[in-house]
């Protein structure tokens, strides 16, 4: 494993993203999301998918000069086409909007439709909690998960974002429907080790720990088993209705790539306009110091809060570098027209 500076990461993913045609502007938007998705620790969405969203650019499947467009407009609800323009840029414009509509009525909702991948889905709850706002935000996906009861994939793991502003650090749950998300998957298969609980199917429909045979089973397991796959349809059903876009069903027909035409929601609340920023930091740090203080189990050291974990590998890789796969970080180097 290589460990690599921020700013040199940020550099050469910027770098691979200006060689595939983006704006100086939008490579550096967009590297510093993948930068900091590493930085965070959450290797699957940073480095490790610089070479896959290259690749759907030079396909055609992201159109880097496309922006969002208004398709309507409710009260305190908005709705666009994202016309399949970079997924990190559509999202962020969304979260704007939202944030902007919110600071006047209190709550924003910006549907976002036929968009493409937006990478980390933290990235923006994290955004919305530095400017202070609540934020809840998901997206739906092409299938990737097998309906509970199901052999074959008819879910989307359809990641699902919630944050909550605090001083001394901000509460942040970024997760997929899946156990495990697929990127996941690939990093602990990179390294060579198994999942610390059991993440899925292999082909002959048992439970296993191994990585590879679920990634080739694409029997990956939801998480709280038929819990998480309702919660999964759920969260689908409602992002294509409020997008009045595609749902997972749909975008299944589009075959090119993950997430391309899926719907998005970004939903903004300004707690300073109900109980206020003190009283929300007083909620936020009772229930932060509640969870701190509890008793770890059996397995475990200390009992942490949504977000806190990315915090402390923040401090790790900061002092250290970040942790890259030498294959994945040759490749993107490789991208970016340097040698190591």
């Amino acid at each position: 494993m290589a460990r690599v500076p921020f700013e040199t990461m940020q550099a050469v993913i910027a770098e691979a993203f200006l060689k595939a045609g983006l704006s100086r502007q939008d490579a550096d938007i967009c590297a510093r999301v993948h930068t900091q998705a590493s930085f965070d620790g959450i290797y699957s969405h940073g480095l490790n998918r610089v070479a896959r969203f290259v690749d759907y650019v030079k396909r055609g499947w992201v159109d880097i000069n496309a922006k969002p467009s208004l398709v309507k407009k409710i009260g305190a609800i908005e709705i666009y086409d994202g016309n399949r323009g970079i997924g990190i840029l559509n999202a962020f414009a969304a979260t704007d909007r939202a944030i902007s509509i919110a600071a006047e009525q209190g709550v924003g909702i910006v549907a976002l439709r036929n968009t493409t991948h937006w990478m980390r889905g933290g990235s923006y709850g994290w955004y919305a909690a530095e400017k202070g706002y609540v934020a809840i935000s998901w997206t739906n996906t092409e299938s990737c998960m097998p309906s509970w009861g199901s052999k074959e994939p008819s879910l989307g793991n359809n990641p699902f974002v919630m944050a909550v502003p605090r001083q001394k650090g901000h509460i942040v749950l970024d997760m997929a429907m899946s156990q495990y998300a697929y990127g996941k998957l690939q990093v602990t298969r990179l390294k060579g080790q198994q999942l610390p609980f059991p993440g899925g199917f292999d082909k002959n429909g048992n439970l296993t720990s191994e990585p590879g045979p679920i990634e080739e089973s694409m029997r990956i397991l939801p998480m709280g088993y038929w819990k998480g796959s309702g919660f999964a349809i759920l969260l689908d059903t409602l992002a294509a209705v409020l997008s009045e876009g595609l749902a997972t069903n749909e975008i299944d027909k589009i075959q090119q790539g993950s997430c391309t035409g899926c719907s998005q929601i970004f939903i903004m609340i300004d707690p300073r306009k109900l109980g206020g920023e003190t009283y929300t930091n007083q909620v936020a740090d009772s229930v932060v110091n509640y969870v701190n203080n509890s008793t770890p189990d059996e397995n475990s050291k200390e009992v942490l809060y949504p977000g806190q974990m990315e915090v402390r590998v923040r401090e790790e890789h900061l002092a250290n570098g970040i942790v890259a796969d030498d294959g994945v970080w040759a490749e993107v180097l490789a991208l970016a027209g340097r040698r190591e």
